[in-house]
């Protein structure tokens, strides 16, 4: 293992405690449009024939000693006919240092509300295991840091809940994937070395404008709210050609520039790339963040249909 560096014990606290900073508690992703289920328990596609698989991986802050790595697989598929499910595994490493597992199953009660638009109500359940391997540090100090004295390994039952209302063209979803706050990190023998995972609240929406019989125009926003850290937004604009080619731009406020493509290489199987230039101070300190994405539908009749492109 790397040695304990102090840069390294800067971002592994940021990561951890959350405390009134920018600090990432929830895996984040550049292509989280592709990607909902992760935090949205009442993500719904109401698509009976395909059974929805994907997969991303995510380098973050390349360069940066201890960048965190996430990598997510999710499977969604109907139920019923107006049920539909989903599970999803999430591993958010920093470093060597600090794992967290999150593996949680998704159930969505969809609501038809007129021929195009439907509203689903979703809830969230699973666990968080949560591990931390601090032996082989160096640390400059003659002692230690009690803080970092012994290894953490733990596991966090949790729920979330969400709504989602949509059609074929747009949609806008609420939800908090994780209600219960847990605390990582106590304090022991007097030394306080809290980490406390606080709930994250999404406020998310995206349209599609159709520009041509070929181009489409399809603005995205992600807002994010916990407690306290500052709001984050996240912008995106990207536009397909061809259902088979999308290319977009997106702006996270006070954090990065992102640039991203992806490609329909079969009917149903979707590769992406996206690019991260971090524009916040940590920039100085890393190369940009790397993600790239597989989306692949499976037709569950084999009738061999073409599936309209997945817009969201």
């Amino acid at each position: 293992m790397k040695n304990f560096s102090f840069r390294y014990s800067l971002l592994i606290i940021a990561l951890i405690t959350g405390l009134n900073s920018y600090a990432q508690q929830d895996p984040s992703f550049t292509m989280y449009m592709y990607n909902m289920s992760l935090i949205n328990p009442g993500y719904a596609t109401d698509d009976p024939d395909f059974i929805n698989f994907g997969a991303m991986y995510r380098n973050q802050w390349v360069g940066a000693e201890g960048g965190p790595t996430t990598m997510s697989v999710f499977v969604h598929s109907p139920l019923t006919y107006n049920v539909e499910g989903g599970l999803s595994i999430v591993h958010d490493q920093i470093g060597d240092v600090v794992k967290e597992t999150n593996v949680y199953a998704d159930a969505a009660y969809v609501i038809s509300l007129n021929r195009w638009s439907r509203l689903s109500f979703g809830v969230k359940v699973g666990a968080t295991f949560y591990n931390t391997d601090f032996d082989g540090f160096v640390y400059s100090d003659p002692l230690p840091d009690p803080a970092y004295a012994s290894n953490v390994s733990k596991t966090f039952p949790n729920f979330g809940f969400g709504a989602f209302f949509f059609s074929d063209r747009y949609y806008v979803g609420l939800s908090a994937p994780q209600l219960l706050r847990s605390k990582h990190l106590e304090s022991d023998e007097g030394v306080m070395a809290l980490g406390r995972e606080e709930i994250h609240f999404f406020l998310t929406g995206g349209y599609v404008f159709p520009l041509s019989d070929s181009v489409k125009f399809k603005p995205t926003f992600m807002t994010r709210a916990v407690g306290g850290a500052p709001l984050s937004v996240d912008l995106n604009a990207n536009v397909m050609i061809e259902d088979k080619v999308e290319v977009g731009l997106g702006y996270r406020f006070g954090d990065s520039m992102t640039g991203l493509v992806n490609f329909k290489v079969t009917p149903g199987l979707r590769v992406g790339y996206a690019y991260d230039y971090t524009v916040s101070n940590l920039g100085r300190f890393n190369s940009g963040t790397h993600e790239i994405m597989l989306l692949w539908d499976l037709n569950i009749f084999g009738l061999g249909n073409d599936k309209s492109p997945r817009f969201f």
